[in-house]
């Protein structure tokens, strides 16, 4: 790897964005669930240490990860030479050790939005911290530095902020663009890409999929502002400064609810059955020249399941009847992807049963309750599917696809 150079021609070492601004956050090569998000690569705990006239410390690090991030900063200065702290966001992967910093560091300010001033109190309860509030087209001056502030609530907390370091164009974004992915190297050109996009990807579609609305609004606000980005740096993963516009286009996408043509067979199954019904309304689908492919839930975490559902054009579900219900994995999935608010898709429903059989009535109603556009009223067969039931199966899976194919037609027009 060639040696980093600063702007005047200065080496650098890995962990420096820019002479003089130092990544000191702490990697979390363990950690394997994050509120129901599996994390298998790991994570990192984002945060950065930029030395000025004012010494400043933008966040923290989850508790657990304190001591890593002082060592980080013992590196460079004494702890207790901070004078500014800025939280972008509250969460405690983020916020965590804000207790621990503030009686190492006791910094002249402690610099937040004004529901980050909120969320601090209500998390800490320490009304005698220094807050210093700051609301979106504000400035503070640090010596050689300016840093503008804008609030980016709900994105993905009430809290959420970015802090632009205007002079050497960083873009501090708190957790926007970030990914789950532990790693030692601290950039985007020092990972494979398809790496870091597939995890930016998996986070998206698992934490801001919801806000969709919200992150079209924030990105035609960045654009709006002509901020001259040079490096986006957010709380978690790699920072961007190789492949900013790549970055900025998925958002993008991803945030228009745009799809390809590709159809989810999303299942769970007793005595194979349901399975059977899945591989024929794959092959259906297939038929039309639609990619399909099937997902079965005791082998595909949720999450995973989020990662694939933010691009596909058709999501078809299918469970037995189990206590007059669904099967608790498709339950509990239908609960979570319910949450994430997935819009501008298609959507069936099929599945087995012995004597009940309510699977497709409730699998149908959830996927209305989503606002998704049901293209068939489901299919249901008694105990084991015959060669004809198959035949239907694959009937249903060509009307899916031909849909598919139609609504792609229309996205690109």
């Amino acid at each position: 790897m060639d040696q980093l150079l600063s702007a005047d021609g200065e080496e650098m070492s890995n962990k420096e964005l820019a002479k003089g601004i130092h990544w000191v956050g702490a990697i979390d090569w363990d950690v394997r669930d994050f509120h129901g998000y599996s994390t298998l690569a790991g994570t990192t705990y984002n945060a950065f240490l930029i030395i000025d006239e004012k010494i400043t410390l933008i966040d923290t690090v989850k508790r657990s990860h304190y001591q890593d991030m002082m060592h980080q900063i013992r590196e460079i200065i004494d702890p207790e030479k901070i004078d500014y702290l800025i939280i972008n966001h509250v969460e405690l992967d983020h916020a965590g050790a804000l207790a621990e910093v503030m009686e190492a560091v006791k910094p002249e300010k402690l610099i937040c939005s004004p529901m980050g001033e909120k969320a601090i109190l209500e998390h800490f309860h320490r009304p005698d911290w220094p807050f210093e509030v700051v609301k979106t087209g504000e400035q503070l001056s640090i010596g050689q530095r300016t840093f503008y502030f804008l609030e980016t609530r709900m994105l993905h907390w009430p809290d959420s902020m970015f802090t632009f370091a205007m002079e050497d164009g960083i873009l501090f974004a708190s957790d926007a663009f970030g990914q789950h992915l532990a790693t030692s190297e601290r950039f985007d050109d020092q990972v494979p890409l398809s790496v870091v996009m597939d995890q930016a990807a998996k986070y998206y579609a698992n934490i801001l999929y919801l806000y969709n609305p919200l992150v079209r609004k924030l990105l035609a606000k960045v654009a709006e502002l002509n901020l001259d980005i040079k490096m986006i740096a957010p709380d978690h993963g790699v920072i961007f400064r190789k492949h900013i516009s790549e970055i900025l286009t998925a958002y993008g996408e991803w945030s228009k609810n745009m799809f390809d043509e590709k159809a989810l067979i999303i299942y769970d199954t007793m005595w194979h059955s349901t399975e059977k019904m899945a591989k024929a309304i794959s092959r259906g689908i297939e038929q039309e020249g639609v990619f399909a492919e099937m997902i079965n839930l005791k082998v595909h975490h949720r999450s995973d399941v989020m990662t694939k559902v933010l691009d596909a054009g058709a999501l078809v579900l299918g469970s037995p009847t189990l206590n007059n219900g669904l099967l608790p994995r498709m339950a509990g999935f239908l609960m979570y992807m319910r949450g994430l608010k997935p819009q501008n898709k298609i959507a069936a429903s099929f599945g087995s049963y012995g004597w009940s059989g309510e699977c497709v009535k409730l699998l149908n109603e959830s996927l209305e309750d989503m606002r998704l556009e049901l293209v068939h009223e489901g299919i249901r067969f008694k105990y084991v599917p015959t060669d004809d039931d198959l035949e239907e199966c694959v009937a249903m899976g060509r009307i899916i696809g031909k849909a598919v194919r139609e609504r792609k037609l229309q996205q690109e027009s």
